[in-house]
């Protein structure tokens, strides 16, 4: 086992993989590290790039097709062997320097998760950072995780929480709420961060409704993983509760022989009836959804079509370069 895992997913970064690589090879050279780069269903040149370049601290996951940032990172935690994991871009605005420091100080303190914050951020102001800043304090309001930049995909962890962050859909920024759910001690620190030189941007304006949704199930994660019938059974007898209510006082008045047919009452009294029926059966179901999520085993949300080291990488190289 090495002592750090790098672990960087990547979706048409051919231009990004050169710099990438030797950027992280200056910064961590005084460390034991591997760097697990995960391709995402790249349509590209970023796996022959990625395969021109890697050396024996480089391992290429291939995904079989693309599943997102938050799958391909859960991938990349999986294949990696590292006593500590390291999450980053591979689009050159993290900088690779600033691992070193997040790792000593996740070792000397005894943090659990280190995650970095972008002081300085080079993107844009109205679609990027003013987006982000809301979505940030929307996230920390829900979640009473109070991290100050969700967004900063930099972040340095101990492996037994990496491997138990359940990562899928668009759950990655959503990581330090996950590890919280975990007991683990969290830490921000700032970080540089650079303009993009290379490639587009694969986020936009869209992203930020799927963000919502995820938020929402965050929240109730959060709060009620473990006992959803608190959530759906509190709120379904309180239905219910008032719409027995209602009938019992219609029932009096009928048998005092008022006519009760028609009025919105009546209604009223009969919807909070099937409303509390209906969210305590829910309640009921997601007790054993979730007991079924907690012990079912231990299938995956991705499938890899190959895995990369450096000697297959340049057997491949040399049976193209030399066809029998």
């Amino acid at each position: 086992m090495c002592e750090l895992s790098v672990v960087i997913t990547v979706m048409n970064e051919e231009e990004n993989i050169h710099p990438l690589l030797d950027a992280i090879h200056a910064a961590l050279k005084d460390l034991d590290y591997e760097i697990i780069l995960v391709d995402d269903g790249s349509s590209d040149n970023t796996r022959g790039e990625i395969k021109k370049y890697m050396d024996d601290h480089v391992i290429l996951v291939e995904l079989r097709k693309n599943y997102g940032q938050s799958t391909a990172m859960a991938a990349g935690i999986d294949y990696s062997k590292g006593k500590y994991i390291a999450l980053m871009d591979g689009d050159l605005q993290n900088d690779p320097s600033d691992i070193p420091m997040m790792l000593q100080k996740l070792k000397e303190e005894d943090w659990d998760l280190v995650a970095g914050n972008r002081k300085n951020r080079k993107d844009g102001i109205f679609l990027r950072k003013i987006p982000s800043r809301i979505a940030n304090a929307i996230i920390r309001h829900m979640t009473k995780v109070y991290i100050q930049d969700y967004g900063c995909t930099l972040k340095v962890f101990k492996r037994e929480i990496a491997e138990e962050l359940g990562l899928y859909g668009e759950l990655h920024r959503f990581i330090p709420v996950l590890a919280s759910m975990q007991g683990a001690r969290i830490v921000q620190v700032d970080v540089k961060h650079h303009a993009r030189q290379f490639g587009k941007s694969k986020y936009g304006l869209g992203r930020t409704f799927r963000v919502m949704s995820d938020l929402i199930t965050m929240v109730f994660f959060r709060r009620y993983s473990q006992k959803p019938m608190h959530l759906f059974g509190t709120i379904g007898f309180i239905l219910l509760f008032l719409g027995i209510l209602i009938n019992t006082y219609l029932l009096i008045l009928k048998i005092m022989g008022q006519d009760i047919w028609g009025k919105p009452l009546l209604i009223l009294g009969l919807m909070l009836l099937l409303g509390g029926i209906q969210l305590i059966t829910i309640g009921i179901l997601a007790e054993v959804s979730m007991r079924t999520y907690y012990e079912s085993g231990t299938r995956k949300t991705y499938q890899v079509r190959n895995l990369w080291k450096k000697d297959a990488a340049q057997k491949q190289m040399e049976e193209k370069s030399f066809p029998k």
